[in-house]
C-alpha cells in the first residue's frame, strides 16, 4: 500500500472527482477526512469507506473561512495527531459570458476556487513542513491552462491554481512537502451530466482519444503524487485530458 498509515485530507469530497481520491486513497491505506459544505453527501461517502473497512472521518466546513478552517486542522489532529496530504480539491462555477457576468459570479468563484486552497494550505503546511514531508495537491483544469468560453472567472481562478503551485513549491519544497496541481479536461462528473447532448458530442470531437476522462484516472494521479514514488516531482501541472489540449 503506497499510502499505508499517511492522513490525507480533501477538500470537496463528497462527490465527483473529490470522492473518488478519498475513496482510492484508502484503497492505498491512507486515513481520510472527508470534508465539504454538504455534510450528508460526506457522510455518506463516509459510510462507503468504513464499509470498506476504511478510517475516516468527516467535517462539514466553508473552506473559505479561516476560522472553519482552523477549526478542520483542529478536528483532523485530534482525530489522527498528524496530516501528511492534502488535496485542495473544492471549487464551483458560476459561467457567464464577460458582458453578463455579475460581481455576484465573480466574487464566488473567485473566493471558493482560490482563497480556500489559500486558507487550507497555510492552515496544514506548517504540520507537514515540522515533520519534513508532506503532499499538497491543487485542482487545476483545462480551463486554467487553455481557457474556455464563458468562464472568465473560473479560468482565472484554475490558472491562478497553476501560480500557486509553483510558488509554494519553492517555497515547501526545501522543506521535504512537495506541491503539485492536476488539471482534469473533459470529466464524467456530477458538473457534467447536466450538459445537453449534442453540447457533449460537440466537446468530444476535441478529445483524440474521443471520450470524457473518468473520477478515477484523476483519482490514481492523485494517490501517485501523494506517494513517496513521487518525491522528486514538485511543481509540476498535471494534465488529464486525453489530449485535448498539451502545454
Amino acid at each position: 500500500m503506497r499510502l499505508k498509515d499517511k492522513v490525507a485530507v480533501v477538500t470537496g469530497s463528497a462527490q465527483g472527482l473529490g470522492k473518488a481520491i478519498v475513496t482510492d486513497m484508502v484503497k492505498e491505506g491512507a486515513k481520510v477526512v472527508i470534508v465539504d459544505v454538504n455534510e450528508e453527501g460526506a457522510l455518506a461517502v463516509m459510510d462507503e469507506i468504513k464499509e470498506m473497512g476504511g478510517e475516516a472521518i468527516v467535517v462539514k466546513c466553508d473552506v473559505t473561512d479561516r476560522i472553519q478552517v482552523e477549526a478542520l486542522v483542529q478536528a483532523t489532529i485530534d482525530a489522527f495527531g498528524k496530516v501528511d496530504i492534502l488535496v485542495n480539491n473544492a471549487g464551483v462555477i458560476r459561467d457567464s459570458t464577460l458582458k453578463k457576468m455579475s460581481d455576484e459570479q465573480w466574487d464566488t468563484v473567485i473566493t471558493v476556487n482560490l482563497k480556500s486552497v489559500f486558507l487550507c494550505t497555510q492552515a496544514f503546511s506548517g504540520y507537514m513542513t515540522d515533520q519534513g514531508w508532506g503532499r499538497i495537491i491543487n485542482l487545476s483544469s483545462i480551463a486554467g491552462t487553455a481557457g474556455n468560453f464563458g468562464q472568465t472567472n473560473y479560468s482565472a481562478t484554475k490558472a491562478g491554481i497553476i501560480g500557486i503551485t509553483k510558488t509554494l513549491a519553492k517555497e515547501l519544497g526545501r522543506k521535504g512537502v512537495t506541491v503539485n496541481a492536476i488539471a482534469p479536461g473533459f470529466m464524467n462528473t456530477e458538473m457534467t451530466k447536466s450538459i445537453p447532448e449534442e453540447v457533449v458530442q460537440r466537446m468530444l470531437k476535441n478529445i483524440p482519444i474521443g471520450r470524457m476522462g473518468e473520477p478515477s484516472e484523476v483519482a490514481a494521479a492523485a494517490v501517485y503524487l501523494s506517494s513517496n514514488e513521487a518525491g522528486f516531482i514538485n511543481g509540476v501541472t498535471l494534465n488529464i485530458n486525453g489530449g485535448e489540449y498539451c502545454s
